[in-house]
């Protein structure tokens, strides 16, 4: 790990892999929560939901044993390739099928729903989501995954190319965005949970189902190819680096045979908090995302010509974000339901900067601490060195 040779902390590498192992559970929850909706609603409810997240777990965990990240990034190129032309698809044939055209549907939202063409005053403002925006930009790099997907990199011309393409990609959200706002007026009861039905719903009421089959085989593949990576790097992670972190000069073969063994386990884990949590998707990404940011700012300050953070520092900071994170998850809360009495420009900014200032905040406290107790330390270890050579001399006099 990174962080453990900058700060020259075996420790610190366990406890980031252990955050990063945490982190991915509930981004593999968001994909086994969306194969087990795409297959009971493309079964038209022959499978049960429940049923329906128990095959998309076993399959999730056929797949990441038997083909490995290069067999998962070859299948990734053909799940892009449905994916985009399923939602451009979607995204212009939608509007124009129900409205008569995408300035149509936009006329009939601001006659039916006006409140959805603009921010709104409270929870969800401007300022909700630009601080949204930048959270996940923070911790968009900081996840394992990225990471192990570089290793299938041909050489460095392949980076450059995905710098390039990776911001033109991001443009398919605007066709997300035109199936999500046919789909409000065209498909009643999309509130909480029942959101994520939108596209899957609006697709069996529009198209045959040979076609709802196309985009269900489109979406499986979504969930099933990010999921298999998600789970090969937590297990990776887990083998590498928290077992084995003692024993750095353990052969790859036997990292790689441990790693398949903890690929179903972690799946399973997965599962049993799909079962246990009702929450929206977009809820589950956002503890995600809370967690694995707390790496930011040892990283960062890594990153510096002169690091003003300690291991200790480190350490104490990404600890006290983790807990911080957790108890807000657990109560739901917000910075509105926190702080009910200051101005909406701060109480609706993301709740996960809460527990990242808090990490900041020790991080620099401990680090100064620390780094005063150590040059102490190396004063007295230096006064007492000059004592023993002065008496050294002295008896030599004698």
């Amino acid at each position: 790990m990174r962080l453990a040779k900058k700060y020259n902390s075996n420790l610190l590498g366990v406890v980031v892999a252990v955050v990063g192992v945490i982190a991915i559970i509930p981004i593999v929850v968001i994909q086994l929560k969306g194969l087990g909706i795409i297959v009971s609603l493309t079964s038209y409810g022959a499978i049960p939901m429940k049923v329906a997240v128990v095959v998309g777990t076993i399959a999730i965990i056929i797949y990441s044993v038997i083909s490995g990240i290069r067999g998962i990034a070859w299948i990734a190129v053909l799940k892009d390739f449905m994916i985009l032309a399923v939602i451009v698809f979607m995204g212009i044939y939608l509007p124009i099928h129900y409205y008569g055209g995408i300035g149509q549907m936009f006329d009939q939202i601001a006659a039916v729903k006006p409140e959805l063409l603009t921010f709104p005053h409270t929870t969800y403002t401007v300022t909700w989501f630009i601080s949204t925006v930048l959270f996940y930009v923070l911790g968009f790099y900081m996840w394992p995954q990225v990471f192990a997907s570089t290793f299938t990199a041909k050489n460095a011309r392949t980076f450059r190319k995905n710098a390039i393409i990776s911001p033109i990609y991001t443009l398919m959200l605007l066709f997300v965005i035109f199936i999500g706002l046919t789909a409000v007026l065209q498909v009643p009861g999309l509130e909480g949970d029942a959101s994520d039905l939108a596209l899957l719903q609006l697709a069996m009421k529009t198209f045959d189902p040979w076609f709802v089959g196309i985009i269900g085989a489109a979406g499986m593949l979504t969930a099933l190819v990010p999921g298999s990576m998600l789970l090969m790097s937590a297990a990776t992670l887990l083998t590498k680096n928290i077992i084995y972190s003692y024993k750095p000069d353990t052969p790859d073969a036997k990292i790689a045979s441990l790693s398949k063994f903890c690929v179903p386990v972690l799946a399973i884990i997965s599962c049993l908090f799909v079962f246990q949590g009702g929450n929206a998707l977009a809820a589950i990404l956002q503890v995600g995302y809370s967690l694995i940011v707390q790496l930011c700012p040892s990283l960062f300050a890594s990153l510096m010509k002169r690091n003003p953070v300690t291991k200790q520092g480190a350490l104490a900071g990404i600890i006290v974000g983790i807990l911080i994170t957790i108890f807000i998850s657990n109560y739901s809360m917000t910075l509105a339901t926190l702080l009910p009495g200051v101005p909406t420009a701060i109480s609706d900014i993301n709740i996960g900067f809460l527990p990242l200032v808090a990490n900041i905040v020790v991080t620099l406290i401990v680090s100064l601490l620390t780094r005063k107790k150590r040059r102490w330390l190396k004063k007295l270890s230096a006064f007492l060195s000059l004592i023993h050579i002065n008496r050294r001399f002295l008896f030599r006099q004698a």
